[in-house]
């Protein structure tokens, strides 16, 4: 059977880092890449229905354009250096989607760079390497 690699990938440097390290990994052993790109999202217990709505139809819209804009050229560069990827484009706690993303894959190991865009916020409240190291059902690597 075929081993997973699941990489958080937000286009950062450092991700950029993590995702060129799973491939190498990945065409060397044989295995397969999930690009997983989270967009934040809460859901606001006091909006009303219909903004809860708009905000989901924006939400959507985000992921389209993720989609076309970060993810498929990232695929194809991968389908360049012959390694066998697809992507998981969700909206959540990156962290938490990320562990289930690696569940639901069946994954073997996570990869990860240690910075992303959130650099404030992982000093006010964790990072997301730090949260997925503890966390995560599968092995972490995190790529500097």
């Amino acid at each position: 059977m075929t081993k997973t690699i699941v990489v958080g990938y937000d286009g950062s440097k450092s991700a950029e880092r993590a995702l060129e390290f799973a491939a190498a990994r990945a065409k060397s052993q044989g295995e397969t890449v999930t690009v997983a790109h989270v967009l934040e999202w809460s859901p606001y217990t006091f909006l009303t229905p219909e903004e809860l709505e708009e905000r989901h139809a924006r939400r959507t819209e985000e992921m389209a354009r993720a989609e076309s804009m970060v993810i498929a050229p990232v695929l194809e560069k991968l389908a360049a250096q012959g390694v066998d990827a697809t992507a998981d484009i969700k909206y959540g706690h990156i962290a938490d989607t990320i562990c289930q993303i690696a569940s639901d894959k069946d994954a073997a190991q996570v990869v990860i760079g240690r910075t992303g865009h959130s650099k404030l916020a992982s000093r006010l409240f964790g990072s997301v390497a730090g949260t997925l190291a503890q966390a995560s059902p599968v092995p972490v690597t995190i790529v500097p």
